[in-house]
């Protein structure tokens, strides 16, 4: 759960407990919980998206020159983008 102020803190470790993520902003919509979190340790941003009626989710980075707010309004076609080019970049390979 995060804290009030919107930093979510994860259990574990100390290593973890040093690792503060922060929340950014969030929308919940047809049982689907999506976050747009920073760390500011590795000063990266993304997105989280969970739902809750499965229990499944993903994570989407939110790349350099990309837009933040973007990313979090399209999970799914940013999600979707990054496989398609991640399965390019196999088949080039083999």
């Amino acid at each position: 759960m995060p804290a009030p102020w919107g930093e979510v803190s994860p259990g574990g470790t100390l290593s973890d407990a040093m690792t503060q993520l922060r929340e950014l902003a969030h929308r919940r919509n047809d049982g689907l919980d999506v976050r747009l979190l920073w760390d500011p340790s590795s000063d990266t941003v993304r997105v989280s998206l969970q739902d809750s009626r499965s229990g499944a989710g993903f994570q989407v980075p939110v790349l350099p020159g990309q837009r933040a707010m973007d990313v979090f309004h399209h999970p799914f076609a940013y999600a979707e983008v990054r496989e398609a080019a991640s399965r390019r970049t196999h088949l080039r390979a083999a």
